[in-house]
């Protein structure tokens, strides 16, 4: 199996793997030998790029309201063999209690948590009303100057914005925004292949982080299974996940004709994209961390007649 390569993250200088283990509802959830063998085999398979974030718990189990999912991800890191100097470790700024807690403070609880001194990439969610523009470009211009941060990123973020945060960040000598996480996947080509996305991101020279590429696991087939559990059966009626349960179907007989599974075919519509930096996915046990893998596989096979059947699938 071919390792991932490595692709720049917008004008940063920093290198991530195409492909990053995220750890959102993952780590908790799954016994601690699961977690070390996932983040071993992303280790031996060549990835780079880790995605943690604080959320709520919803075991009712942790002994913390919010953010255990950083304390067992920074345990789990720790006993897994990873160096801190060869990740690129990617955090959320939620914005969930400002303006008591401001960017400074939000990291600060987050690098606790984890147990590290720095993030090397930290997304700023869509901020909300009375926080402006300035504030935030001139918060995480700190938060890099004091080596928390190397760079920072935009999370669901719309054109406008960051068209906004270039301009702000260009007047207070701040870098902009290196990277953009964003839903992208076979039915989900909306907000990235916009025309009013792509050149706002080019403008910025920002990369795209690829999130939900499997549409919560709708694009391997899985919820076609009876009984089959999962993000699906929370949001039935979801008009996204509705297109790729339809769509799996086609994405199946693609992967079984190239002789590979769904899941390494769906990522790789989204590895195709040249705006796409790194695909993010999460992942609960070793085989599924080299099935997604392979994605780079199934994109240095595909031939033209190929990537043009893949883009069909699920297009609306």
């Amino acid at each position: 199996m071919e390792a991932p390569a490595r692709r720049p993250l917008g004008a940063s200088g920093i290198q991530v793997s195409e492909l990053a283990l995220g750890s959102w509802r993952t780590y908790e959830r799954i016994p601690a030998e699961a977690g070390m063998a996932v983040m071993r085999k992303a280790r031996e398979l060549g990835i780079n790029f880790l995605d943690d974030a604080r959320y709520n718990d919803e075991t009712g189990e942790a002994p913390m309201k919010t953010g255990y999912s950083e304390v067992v991800f920074g345990e789990l890191f720790r006993v897994s063999g990873w160096k801190r100097d060869e990740v690129v470790l990617a955090n959320k700024l939620w914005w969930e209690f400002w303006p008591e807690q401001k960017a400074a403070a939000e990291l600060d609880g987050s690098l606790q948590r984890m147990g590290m001194d720095y993030i090397d990439l930290g997304y700023a969610e869509r901020p909300p009303a009375g926080l402006g523009m300035e504030e935030i470009v001139h918060d995480i211009g700190a938060l890099i100057g004091a080596g928390k941060l190397r760079a920072w990123g935009v999370l669901n973020w719309k054109p406008e914005l960051i068209a906004e945060a270039v301009k702000v960040a260009a007047a207070q000598g701040v870098e902009p925004p290196c990277a953009a996480q964003l839903a992208y996947s076979l039915v989900r080509r909306s907000p990235v292949e916009d025309a009013e996305m792509a050149k706002a991101l080019d403008a910025a020279g920002t990369s795209v982080v690829a999130s939900f590429t499997l549409d919560g696991g709708a694009l391997t087939g899985k919820y076609s299974e009876p009984g089959a559990k999962g993000r699906l059966t929370e949001h039935p009626n979801d008009e996204f996940h509705r297109a790729a349960t339809k769509a799996a179907g086609d994405l199946r007989t693609l992967a079984e004709r190239h002789g590979t599974r769904p899941a390494p075919m769906a990522i790789a519509f989204a590895l195709l994209n040249p705006r796409v930096a790194s695909v993010l996915f999460g992942a609960t046990s070793p085989e599924q961390v080299a099935e997604n893998v392979s994605a780079v596989d199934v994109v240095a096979a595909l031939d033209d007649e190929a990537v043009a059947d893949l883009g069909k699938i699920g297009q609306r």
